[in-house]
């Protein structure tokens, strides 16, 4: 696995006569430790038409410094980024080929920029020699090594200050502040990559799309679907690295996607998109094998320490650990493999193509009010008739059912009335927080249902073993519970969502 650090840092303009004020005077500063010169020789690689310039990543390999080697960044934030560092290679460490397949795709890299910088270093150290801040003036040549502007040059001078490692980002307003009394400016360009390649030549190909001012329902439907195929690209090196909630944000992405696909039926031909459906119901699938696990876990475990100490009899707590165990796939290598695998990179070649050539049906022309609108209120319709259902059926197997199903129309409703919003406005928002909260409360009443069931087992086992039951009945009963006041809050969460006056202003 390659080194990761976070990068916060922050550039300004600079020329040969720029000389750097007296950073001893920036306040929590106690030394300024001057460390030299160093040359650094780096080329950018990307592919022929740019597509990781224009996603703003960063891959370089480069010769001289501390850290020569591959760095591979992503953006987290204005002047943040996640840099991973590779040992010295002459070819690209697989670990970044495979965090940037879902860009490359069937290419390679290629190199498109060098760069060679003089940087002259100073350490910002507080009273205890403690390393605040890394602040370098660096001299900076570019040449374009491939296309449009090759062998082209570029020289400039820039100041660049980098916090160290857990450091706080309010110390570099101070630095910032002590910068601009001295007449020292921030620079207009993100990075050097992107300065060298702006001073270098025109860029052409893959630059991020500038989507149309949305004027029919076409291209407010095509507006959310390609924010939706941007996210699964974007989220692929994230649930590789296995970064906080990115695999269920990456299903929610191919959810939301597919459930664009059946509501805006009339927008989009569907003898297109239902096969793209389809894989995207797969490839949901297998992000979520282990995901309902983690849920789960996650409520029994919170149930077991909310009791007091005096009703937790057995071993409660060895027992979910054991059979979560049991229940768990090794998911993490499974998805990795499905990431890496044929029908995955194919199903995005297959985004990129209905992204870039849209099966249009008639009706997208139209204008968007009326169209999304009625497409809005259909998912609307279908979620009632499941309601109605869920609400007249007593309590029990046949009612739980019922509102699983009511469920999930609850959240495709949602997810038409989050696609609409651009379109329809305040309507489509209201309507959308109101379908939300119906959504909230079925799910956790899905929720106490799996979890009963699993307690049901555990108890089984835990009986079979010669251990009390009595824990794993109580957390029954507190599930059951739970369960019965959800279905006493569903009638009046749903009144509110399902107000006249709620589906008149989608009309408008």
């Amino acid at each position: 696995m390659a080194d990761t650090k976070r990068e916060i840092e922050r550039k300004y303009e600079a020329t040969d006569a720029t000389r750097l004020p007296d950073l001893s005077r920036v306040a929590g500063v106690g030394r300024v430790e001057k460390r030299g010169v160093t040359e650094l020789d780096a080329v950018y690689y990307d592919t022929a038409g740019l597509r990781l310039a224009a996603d703003s990543l960063t891959l370089r390999r480069r010769t001289g410094g501390a850290d020569e080697g591959w760095h591979l960044k992503f953006p987290v934030a204005t002047g943040i980024r996640d840099e991973l560092h590779e040992p010295l290679a002459d070819t690209l460490p697989p670990s970044f080929a495979a965090l940037l397949r879902s860009r490359l795709r069937h290419t390679e890299p290629v190199p498109v920029v060098r760069l060679l910088s003089s940087r002259d270093v100073q350490h910002l150290n507080d009273p205890d020699g403690t390393l605040l801040a890394e602040v370098s003036v660096d001299t900076v040549c570019a040449e374009r090594l491939a296309g449009e502007g090759t062998g082209t040059t570029a020289t400039w001078t820039e100041i660049e200050v980098e916090l160290a490692d857990d450091g706080d980002p309010a110390f570099l307003d101070a630095v910032e502040k002590r910068l601009r009394k001295a007449g020292v400016r921030p620079s207009e360009s993100p990075s050097k990559l992107a300065r060298a390649l702006a001073e270098t030549g025109p860029v052409r190909g893959e630059k991020k799309r500038t989507e149309e001012d949305p004027q029919t329902a076409g291209h407010h439907v095509l507006a959310y679907v390609r924010k939706q195929i941007r996210t699964i690209v974007d989220l692929d090196p994230a649930v590789r690295r296995d970064l906080p909630d990115s695999v269920h944000k990456m299903r929610v992405a191919t959810r939301r996607l597919r459930s664009a696909f059946k509501t805006y039926r009339r927008i989009l031909d569907r003898e297109v998109t239902d096969p793209v459906g389809a894989e995207l119901k797969w490839l949901a699938g297998e992000l979520g094998v282990d995901r309902d696990q983690e849920v789960l876990d996650k409520r029994l475990g919170d149930r077991t320490e909310a009791l007091p100490a005096t009703l937790v009899l057995g071993p409660v707590r060895g027992r979910l650990q054991v059979w979560s165990a049991a229940r768990r796939t090794g998911s993490r290598r499974r998805i990795t493999d499905v990431l890496d695998g044929k029908r995955y990179l194919a199903l995005l070649d297959t985004l990129d193509a209905l992204s870039a050539d849209p099966p249009l049906r008639p009706a997208a022309s139209r204008a968007p009010a009326k169209e999304l609108s009625r497409a809005v209120l259909k998912d609307y319709k279908k979620l009632a008739r499941r309601m109605d259902h869920a609400l007249e059926h007593p309590p029990g197997p046949e009612r739980d059912a019922a509102m699983h199903e009511a469920r999930k129309a609850a959240k495709r409703a949602r997810y038409a009335g989050d696609a609409a919003r651009p379109a329809l406005g305040k309507p489509a928002k209201r309507f959308a927080k109101r379908v939300k909260a119906v959504q909230s409360v079925l799910g956790d009443h899905q929720d106490s249902v799996v979890a009963r069931e699993a307690l049901r087992t555990l108890a089984i086992e835990a009986h079979a073993a010669g251990e009390t039951t009595f824990t794993w009945g109580l957390l029954y009963g507190h599930e059951e519970a739970t369960a019965d006041a959800r279905e006493r809050e569903l009638p009046e969460v749903w009144a509110r969502a399902s107000e006249p006056v709620l589906r008149a202003d989608l009309k408008h």
